[in-house]
């Protein structure tokens, strides 16, 4: 598995690089590196918290689980190009045609935030061994609910630490325009969220119980 991980790894930096410097024209974006170093560091903690606390969840996570739900795989068809196109927005507007100028101070609020997203996203994978890539009723798992660590103030916690690691983006590569994406990226993340509590509230025992016991699935006090 560990070195399963590692070619994933590389092949994901691989991915990664062209999508972040392509848009932007060139490799001496000094924003872009930055940015590249700040995942890359957010990976190895993330790996090495899941590998010491949750370690069988990689593996769970780097596969498509059998009884994926059809609507799941529809929604990651659709979202995954339009999360790829913040990126290069934010290239194209932030380093090859300058479109918009961000404040040099807004930088380190996009890195509080997505320091926050990761810390949250990767603390609900630690406490949640059923936390795969897609939604599914993991029965072969013994697929039951999680209610402590984040799980206790919020049924899906590491939705809002990914839409944390979204808003920060055009705050760390310099660009207003990259938010038009991340908006519409936001709203498709709303969306799932609700899409799997339906599934997870009808299929799942003890669910509904729990929902009652948790009331908000995304943000405290209000939804």
């Amino acid at each position: 598995m560990l070195l399963l991980s590692y070619v994933s790894f590389i092949l994901g930096v691989a991915i990664f690089l062209p999508i972040i410097f392509w848009p932007a024209g060139s490799w001496q974006w000094s924003e872009g590196w930055w940015y590249v170093g700040i995942v890359l560091l957010n990976f190895v903690v993330n790996f090495s918290y899941l590998w010491r606390v949750n370690r069988e969840l990689i593996a769970y996570r780097m596969a498509l689980g059998a009884g994926t739900k059809r609507w799941d795989v529809i929604w990651a068809a659709v979202f995954g190009p339009l999360f790829v196109s913040i990126y290069v927005v934010a290239g194209l507007d932030a380093e090859r045609f300058g479109w918009s100028v961000m404040p040099q101070s807004c930088w380190w609020l996009g890195l509080c935030i997505h320091v926050f997203g990761a810390w949250l996203f990767g603390w609900s994978m630690g406490v949640n061994p059923f936390f795969e890539k897609t939604v599914r009723i993991q029965t072969e798992r013994g697929h039951r609910v999680i209610d402590s660590g984040p799980y206790a103030a919020l049924r899906h916690p590491g939705y809002l630490g990914f839409i944390g690691w979204a808003l920060a983006v055009p705050f760390l590569l310099g660009s207003w325009w990259a938010m038009i994406p991340v908006v519409l990226a936001v709203v498709g993340i709303v969306v799932r969220t609700a899409l799997e509590d339906i599934t997870l509230t009808e299929e799942l025992a003890g669910y509904a119980e729990y929902a009652q016991r948790v009331r908000y699935r995304l943000i405290p006090g209000v939804w």
